[in-house]
C-alpha cells in the first residue's frame, strides 16, 4: 500500500489492540478497553462498508427469549443455565441503555407477544401448561410474572385462540443505535477502518502479525468480534446462520405495535412506525441457511409473505418495500464464547441471535479479559 509517513505513524504503528469486527460487540469492546487503558491505541478493522454481520441488519428486538424458545432451550440446558442466560441478556440490555441512552436507541416498550399457528397446537398447549413453571423459574430475576395469556386483539387469523404476552420486551431502532455507538467510539479517538478483511494472523518475535487483504500490521493484542464470520478465523464452535428479513411500505391504520414471535423464535415481526418488519424462516432449510454469504431465497421469502398475508395482515393490503439478510453466529450452546484462544488473541463470539441483548456485555467482558492478561 502507498501509505504516507503520517498514515503509517497515526494509523498503523504502535497498536496496542486490534479488534476485528465493528458490530455491537467490537465497538463496545473498544469503549471498555479505552476506559481500562485511556492511553491505549486501538484500531478496529471491518471488512464491510458497514458491519457485515447482523448489527445493522437485525430486527431491533430488545428481548431475552420467547416462552417457546425458553422451553425449547430447557431441553438442552439446565434451569440454572437458562437463568444465567436470561440474566446475561437483561444485564446486556441495561448496559446498552446506560451507554447510549434510551432516546439514542429509540427504545419503545410496547411489550412482546408470541402467537401460534393452527399447525402449532401441540406447542401452544405446552406453552400454556408450562407458563407458571417458566414464570416461577424467572421470578428470581424479575420478581414478578414475565408471561401471561393475552387475547388476540390485533386481528391475526389462522392462529391459536390466545397469545402469550411478555411485559418486559421492547424494540429499538437498530440504525440509530449503531450510529450513536459509532459516534461514541470515534469520539474516544478509536480508529475504524472499513473495507479491510483480515485473512490471518500469527505470533512473531515482534508481536502479533495481522494480515489483511490490503496490508499487514503488528499489534500487541488481537480481539476477534466477528460472530457469524468467526469460523473464517478458525473458531469452529461457531456456525454462521443467515437470517432473511423484509419490510413493508407504510400501512395506514396498522393494527398493532410491539414485537411478536412465532415457532420458538424462528419467526419474528414488529412494527417500525407504521411499517411491518418480518424475518426468520431459516428452520425451513437449516443447511442452506448455514452460510456466511448474504442472499435471499424464494422458499423463505415466499413463506414470510404468505404468513403476512394470511395470518398477520389478513384484512390489510400491503406492499413489500425491501428485503435483506444478516449473518448470525450460533452453536450447540447458547452461551457466548469469551476466551483467550492463543497468546494475546481473544474472542467474543456465538451470540446466538441475541446480539442486541448481549453484544454490549460480551464486548465489555472480552475487554476486561484482554486487559487483565
Amino acid at each position: 500500500m502507498n501509505f504516507s509517513f503520517w498514515e503509517t505513524d497515526s494509523w498503523f504503528s504502535n497498536i496496542d489492540y486490534t479488534i476485528i469486527g465493528s458490530g455491537i460487540t467490537g465497538l463496545n469492546c473498544a469503549l471498555q478497553l479505552k476506559r481500562n487503558e485511556p492511553e491505549a491505541k486501538i484500531l478496529i478493522l471491518e471488512k464491510g462498508m458497514l458491519p457485515e454481520g447482523a448489527s445493522t441488519k437485525n430486527a431491533g428486538f430488545a428481548c431475552f427469549g420467547s416462552i417457546s424458545e425458553i422451553i425449547d432451550d430447557l431441553k438442552t440446558h439446565s434451569e440454572e443455565e437458562i437463568v444465567q442466560l436470561v440474566q446475561k441478556r437483561i444485564n446486556g440490555l441495561e448496559l446498552l441503555r446506560k451507554n447510549l441512552g434510551d432516546q439514542n436507541i429509540d427504545l419503545r416498550t410496547y411489550g412482546g407477544y408470541e402467537l401460534f399457528t393452527l399447525e402449532d397446537e401441540e406447542l401452544y398447549e405446552e406453552c400454556l401448561q408450562k407458563l407458571p413453571e417458566v414464570n416461577d423459574l424467572l421470578s428470581q430475576i424479575f420478581h414478578q410474572d414475565v408471561f401471561s395469556v393475552s387475547k388476540n386483539k390485533f386481528g391475526f387469523q389462522k392462529i391459536q385462540k390466545d397469545l402469550i404476552y411478555n411485559q418486559f420486551e421492547g424494540q429499538i431502532d437498530t440504525g440509530k443505535m449503531m450510529s450513536s455507538l459509532v459516534r461514541k467510539v470515534l469520539g474516544e479517538g478509536i480508529r475504524i477502518l472499513n473495507g479491510v478483511e483480515v485473512k490471518s494472523y500469527e505470533n512473531t518475535p515482534e508481536g502479533l502479525s495481522v494480515k489483511t487483504d490490503e496490508f499487514e500490521i503488528s499489534t500487541a493484542k488481537l480481539i476477534i468480534a466477528t460472530n457469524g464470520f468467526a469460523s473464517r478465523l478458525g473458531i469452529k464452535e461457531v456456525k454462521p446462520a443467515r437470517a432473511q428479513v423484509l419490510v413493508t411500505k407504510p400501512i395506514k391504520n396498522l393494527p398493532f405495535k410491539g414485537t411478536f414471535h412465532l415457532d420458538k423464535g424462528y419467526y419474528y415481526f414488529r412494527n417500525i412506525g407504521d411499517r411491518v418488519l418480518f424475518g426468520g424462516g431459516r428452520n425451513l432449510d437449516f443447511k442452506a441457511e448455514e452460510t456466511d454469504e448474504t442472499g435471499l431465497t424464494d422458499l423463505i421469502q415466499n413463506r414470510l409473505k404468505d404468513l403476512l398475508k394470511n395470518c398477520i395482515l389478513p384484512d390489510t393490503s400491503f406492499e413489500i418495500q425491501q428485503s435483506w439478510s444478516g449473518i448470525m453466529g450460533v452453536g450447540n450452546q447458547k452461551k457466548p464464547i469469551i476466551r483467550e484462544i492463543s497468546e494475546n488473541v481473544y474472542c467474543g463470539v456465538r451470540l446466538g441471535g441475541m446480539g442486541i441483548a448481549i453484544g454490549s456485555l460480551v464486548g465489555k467482558e472480552i475487554a476486561v479479559l484482554a486487559t487483565k492478561s
